[in-house]
């Protein structure tokens, strides 16, 4: 059978599925695989339902009512999840994925300032969107689709994230607004939403400047609601005017569904709300995709009703304890460090080489541990912390205590392995050196 062409003949449907099926047999294990933060495990009974949904286009609300239904219904829990002053009023998307739940919040933002600046003949050809360094890459494409300029904040060895201070002090009149962000995808932290809204309250005072608040909630979104309940970053701010979340992250989907929800209908603009004639009805369409199957939809609707709140604040609880349980457990092991701890956070952290190490790197425990199965990413951090290099590990559903204690156990093997390893060799020195020494 040729690969880069279609055949003149195809095969039958058992033989071109056992083509396909052997082909894939060397990707790894989806449940092993700790680099990844979308979910890789849903129950039976929510594997059968997007089974039958599968052939569903989310798009074609007329032929699909009751989808669209679910859609609304998962909108309005998530307006109550998120603390909107009127859950009622509250208006979102789902999305194919977080990305595109911040592309949507970006353009907002910045349609607003336009507006805003036209209505007062002022100059409106320099937006701008303050940052940090750590934001996820989506953010870098708004930027420059839109024509935006990305104000990213550098992080530090000592501040991983952007805070309130920093991000106040890269406003001007030009920036649309600040992106927080609620589970950095670099070390799990959440960044401090409360206190970016004192800042953005004291700069307003100072100067009249007022912007608004993006919070980038693609994990924290089903994260902080149940097990930091405390933890005050969404509606409940007068300046998170949008939230984006994924839920086929911590709202425990397969891919790709993603949510966004602006805090009250006057927050989107009536210019970007679309009516389409489309198969036999007028249908409101908000996100920049068209047709997408409404499975994963009806997944997230599964999810609310299965767990409900209980059931998200048992799993997301049992999450943080296995993370933590991990973290310490690693934080014993000789040559390793944490970078961050998940308590009180996602159930994500990082890892470094203590300084002393000279003779492995962290890219090379993350291929040891491979040979077990295990996926876990080695990378190094943004810039300005280049020199730090990292292993992240990612828990979600589907991830045991049994499955924790065995990866403990072949970190163990592992650096028991490179510990056994000669010390390097000095770098030679140069004999114009050496002669004078």
């Amino acid at each position: 059978m040729p690969r880069d062409r279609l055949s003149d003949k195809g095969l039958h449907a058992d033989l071109a599925y056992q083509m396909v099926h052997d082909h894939l047999m060397l990707d790894g294990n989806a449940r092993l695989n700790l680099a990844t933060f979308v979910g890789t495990w849903m129950e039976p009974e929510a594997l059968q339902l997007m089974q039958e949904c599968a052939e569903k286009n989310m798009i074609d609300k007329d032929e699909y009512p009751q989808t669209a239904e679910l859609e609304e219904r998962c909108l309005r829990i998530l307006a109550h999840l998120w603390h909107a002053d009127d859950p009622d009023q509250a208006i979102g998307t789902s999305t194919t994925g977080s990305s595109e739940g911040c592309m949507l919040g970006g353009m907002v933002l910045k349609w607003h300032w336009r507006q805003r600046r036209q209505a007062q003949g002022l100059d409106d050809h320099r937006p701008n969107l303050v940052m940090g360094t750590n934001t996820q890459i989506c953010w870098d494409k708004f930027c420059a689709y839109f024509d935006v300029e990305a104000r990213q904040v550098p992080i530090t060895p000592d501040r991983l994230h952007l805070t309130g201070e920093e991000a106040a002090a890269h406003c001007d009149e030009n920036t649309i607004g600040v992106v927080g962000v609620l589970g950095s995808t670099f070390d799990g932290s959440y960044e401090p939403i409360e206190q970016m809204q004192a800042c953005l309250d004291a700069l307003q005072q100072r100067s009249g400047i007022d912007v608004p608040i993006h919070v980038d909630a693609a994990s924290g979104g089903f994260v902080a609601p149940f097990n930091s309940p405390e933890l005050v970053w969404d509606f409940r701010l007068p300046r998170v005017m949008s939230i984006n979340a994924s839920g086929h992250k911590y709202g425990g989907v397969l891919p790709g569904v993603g949510w966004v929800l602006w805090r009250e209908q006057a927050a989107l603009p009536e210019e970007l709300r679309f009516n389409v004639n489309y198969l036999g009805g007028q249908m409101p369409t908000i996100g920049m995709n068209f047709s997408r199957p409404g499975a994963q939809v009806v997944a997230q609707y599964f999810n609310f009703v299965h767990l409900g709140h209980e059931g998200y604040r048992q799993r997301m609880g049992t999450l943080e304890a296995i993370a933590c349980h991990l973290a310490d457990g690693i934080a014993a092991l000789p040559g390793l460090q944490l970078l961050s701890h998940p308590l009180g956070q996602l159930p994500v952290f990082a890892v470094r080489l203590e300084p002393q190490v000279k003779n492995w790197t962290v890219f090379q425990l993350s291929e040891r541990l491979r040979t077990r199965g295990w996926l876990v990413p080695a990378y190094t951090m943004p810039p300005n912390c280049e020199q730090i290099a990292v292993l992240r590990f990612v828990l979600r559903a589907g991830f045991s205590r049994d499955m924790a204690d065995q990866l403990l156990e072949d970190l163990q093997r592992a650096v028991d392995w490179f510990q056994r390893l000669p010390a390097p060799m000095p770098e030679p020195v140069e004999a114009e050196q050496a002669f004078h020494h």
